[in-house]
């Protein structure tokens, strides 16, 4: 069998269960379960805490997994990253006091607060920087208030906790994080029961951010119609019982599916219709 780690609490593990089961695998129903056997798919989930999955795939106990790349990257396995999933999107960043630094340039003989201690430190000796870092779990805001360090580095979305803490960013960002498939760093790429994962992954992928169009339009108008429905490859017409007319159908995307539809009725399409792709294989 396939042995698979999943997220067992935090952001990552709802969003990658409700996938898992889009793809088409059991998922637990009891959040106490740790292993879960899918007999007729031939995997076995393995439901972790996220911060230990890629320990477990680098060390070839497990196959494949899903973690944050913030977290694969920290944890200095030897795990590497082969599909993005689209989801638990982060944006790591250093924060301090204003007037501390403008850059992480100016961080030498500073102490960095962060629950992510491997990865600030390859990043500060990327940037050729000699600071301290101090591991923390949990929140990190509170760590220049309490003179622990002069830096922090922590996971922002909006920046307000740091705004309330009276802290403000600093320079660029560390790394963009997101959910992402993992394995053991070598481990042969054309691995079938992987290969077959990650098909089913990407077709949710793409059911998640296409629709399927259907519309009538007159012949005449097809090329202008087809231009803005391109579809994968190119969309399916045929011919309507009514002359002069004919059906198109073609996969859009979902985002841009109102504009689309404004723009055919202007051509003089009629019965256009949008529908949900629930999967899909490219």
């Amino acid at each position: 069998m396939l042995r698979i780690a999943v997220p067992n609490k935090g952001s990552l593990s709802e969003p990658a269960s409700a996938m898992l089961h889009e793809a088409g695998y059991r998922q637990r129903k009891d959040r106490r379960e740790l292993v879960l056997v899918d007999a007729e798919n031939e995997v076995e989930f393995f439901f972790l805490r996220p911060r230990d999955i890629a320990v477990y795939v680098g060390s070839g106990r497990l196959d494949i997994g899903i973690t944050g790349r913030d977290l694969l990257l920290d944890s200095g396995s030897q795990a590497e990253e082969i599909m993005q999933l689209g989801f638990a999107g982060s944006t790591f960043r250093y924060a301090t006091r204003p007037g501390t630094a403008k850059d992480v340039s100016e961080f030498g003989g500073m102490t960095v607060a962060t629950s992510f201690a491997g990865l600030v430190t390859k990043h500060l000796a990327d940037n050729g920087v000699d600071a301290a870092v101090v591991h923390l779990d949990g929140a990190v805001e509170t760590a220049i208030q309490l003179g622990v360090a002069e830096v922090i580095a922590d996971v922002v979305e909006t920046g307000t906790t740091l705004r309330n803490a009276g802290l403000e960013i600093i320079g660029k960002p560390i790394l963009e994080s997101e959910a992402v498939v993992i394995r053991r760093t070598g481990d042969p790429s054309d691995d079938p029961k992987v290969q077959q994962f990650l098909r089913r992954m990407q077709g949710v992928l793409v059911a998640r951010r296409y629709v399927m169009m259907d519309y009538d339009i007159r012949v005449e108008q097809v090329e202008r119609a087809v231009a803005l429905t391109p579809g994968l490859e190119s969309p399916t017409v045929s011919p309507l019982h009514h002359e002069g007319w004919v059906a198109v159908r073609s996969m859009v995307p979902a985002k841009d599916a109102q504009r689309i539809m404004d723009e055919l009725y202007d051509l003089g399409a009629r019965a256009i219709l949008t529908t949900g792709i629930h999967a899909c294989r490219l």
